[in-house]
């Protein structure tokens, strides 16, 4: 049974994502090519929020962020901060635990030329909302991205015009803390507007945190 906060693998919802979708399942039949289920710790306290697959990326491997570029910075984060074990190599079957975190993305399926439109957004919110409902411990959000750090204020009920999106910054809504970063795809950390020092500056923050409010 398909849970509340995962779409159906065949979701109808965006006509638009709908038909790429269709139409990568007959160019790439191997491949994943289905809304991309979140990935993580059913107990995490930290929640991760990407824009949505990339195409050659988590549309093709089934896991967020697994097979393209974005996730060989990500990875290497968490597994340095203390957010995952084992060892990242771009399979879904490569053995990566995460632990007190969770991944997923604003967007479940992939958009054609990786930019969803507002309404797509808007309609994969209450996927975001039940995925949030479902996991009780969640206290902090990393949102990658604009677009995630938006769906994350709209998700919550807050208010975005309170809380603009800017890297490093920390946000302190009514029961949350929301952390922002430069999304890492490879067009930020080729042009050097997101380092490797500037993303784990912000996810080290965020482990200072729940370490320190640990239970």
């Amino acid at each position: 049974m398909v849970s509340l906060f995962e779409p159906d693998p065949d979701c109808p919802l965006c006509s638009r994502l709908a038909g790429f979708r269709a139409k990568n399942r007959s160019l790439y039949p191997q491949w994943f090519n289905a809304p991309v289920p979140s990935f993580g710790d059913a107990d995490a306290r930290l929640l991760i929020v990407g824009l949505a697959p990339g195409l050659k990326g988590a549309n093709r491997t089934g896991r967020p962020f697994t097979g393209d570029h974005a996730g060989n910075l990500l990875y290497e984060t968490l597994l340095e901060c203390g957010f995952a074990t084992g060892e990242y190599r771009q399979s879904p079957d490569d053995g990566l635990r995460l632990q007190d975190a969770m991944i997923c993305n604003a967007v479940r399926c992939v958009p054609p030329e990786n930019r969803p439109l507002p309404e797509e957004i808007a309609t994969c919110s209450q996927f975001l909302k039940a995925q949030i409902t479902a996991l009780p411990r969640i206290c902090v959000f990393l949102a990658l991205g604009q677009i995630a750090h938006n769906a994350v204020l709209v998700a919550l009920g807050e208010r975005r015009s309170a809380h603009p999106f800017q890297h490093g910054a920390r946000h302190v809504l009514a029961n949350h803390l929301l952390f922002d970063s430069y999304h890492c795809s490879r067009y930020n950390t080729n042009t050097g507007r997101l380092t490797a020092t500037m993303f784990k500056a912000v996810v080290g923050t965020i482990a200072n945190q729940l370490k320190a409010t640990a239970p």
